[in-house]
């Protein structure tokens, strides 16, 4: 079957014709999960599958076997994960679970099926602790339990299979789901004044930009197996990520810095945690837009919707 791949909102507006195999997407139902189901539904393909979580809860190994035989997928997405970092340091064994085991659930099937995994990851599972964009080759350490969890999620697949790309990411929001965005947005209409960490910097990802990009990597079919890092362009902290927000959305709201001691979290974050995207570029040709451009095309439709 053929598919059609377009830089939807990049300026180049290229189409790349490929044919593509039969996708399964499993964790549908989250924020990236959605934003697949929209760029799917924009490129007009029939060939992905989002099925429902109680036909694909990555640690129900029977259900998941029977997806395998009746699908027969030659490329599975995982969006699934436990994310909430401040929970996970309370909630470690079923953190694992998820992130861990139930990668390795589907690390182990698509072996038996011959099928390739996508699968996203984090910036969490590096300590933050270094003042320049970091590699795949820079060595993971993290720092809580959730990039821990994570961490463990990205050894189990590259042990157990061959064909796999691990996706990491960070800060992802988009129109669905709880996020920073829509945090702050709402926020803003209740709060005079906001306090925000300006000490903790990274790249905000548009989860609309990594679905497409998670699509181009299957298209290219180029079969260069391993780990990729993916965020949008530029580098800011939290702080100056609220004010663009607010900026955009022309929200009145006074908005102070503060340090990362003076906000206290269950879970330590990384300080520094901008990651090099050369790599994924390079070897797929995908060109990745600016943090506040996609801020901006959210923002807005959001404001439509």
């Amino acid at each position: 079957m053929y598919c059609y791949f377009y830089a939807l909102h990049n300026f180049s507006y290229i189409v790349i014709s490929v044919i593509v195999s039969n996708i399964i997407v499993f964790g549908a139902s989250g924020q990236l999960g959605h934003c697949l189901k929209q760029v799917v539904a924009e490129q007009q393909s029939q060939d992905v599958f989002f099925p429902v979580e109680s036909e694909a809860n990555i640690l129900d190994v029977a259900a998941l076997e029977k997806l395998f035989a009746e699908h027969k997928p030659q490329y599975c997405i995982n969006c699934a994960a436990y994310t909430a970092v401040d929970k996970a340091e309370d909630d470690r064994d079923v953190a694992l679970k998820v992130n861990r085991d139930g990668a390795g659930n589907l690390a182990k099937l698509c072996q038996q099926y011959q099928a390739t995994l996508v699968h996203v990851s984090t910036d969490f599972v590096f300590e933050g602790n270094t003042p320049y964009p970091l590699t795949e080759a820079d060595a993971a350490n993290p720092i809580n339990v959730y990039g821990l969890t994570k961490l463990e999620g990205e050894k189990v697949i590259t042990e157990q299979l061959k064909a796999h790309y691990i996706i990491r990411t960070s800060w992802l929001y988009s129109e669905h789901g709880n996020n920073f965005v829509k945090t702050m947005l709402r926020l803003g209409t209740e709060k005079d004044e906001l306090k925000i960490i300006a000490d903790q910097i990274g790249t905000p990802t548009y989860a609309v930009d990594l679905a497409e990009c998670i699509l181009a990597v299957i298209a290219n079919d180029e079969q260069q197996y391993g780990i990729y890092h993916y965020s949008n362009e530029g580098v800011t902290s939290w702080y100056d990520f609220a004010m663009g927000i607010f900026d955009i959305a022309g929200t009145d709201i006074n908005v102070l810095p503060v340090r990362t001691s003076e906000y206290v979290t269950k879970a330590v974050r990384p300080t520094y945690s901008v990651m090099d995207k050369t790599k994924i570029k390079t070897t797929f040709g995908i060109k990745i837009p600016y943090w506040r451009e996609s801020l901006e095309l959210c923002i807005k439709r959001l404001q439509k919707a």
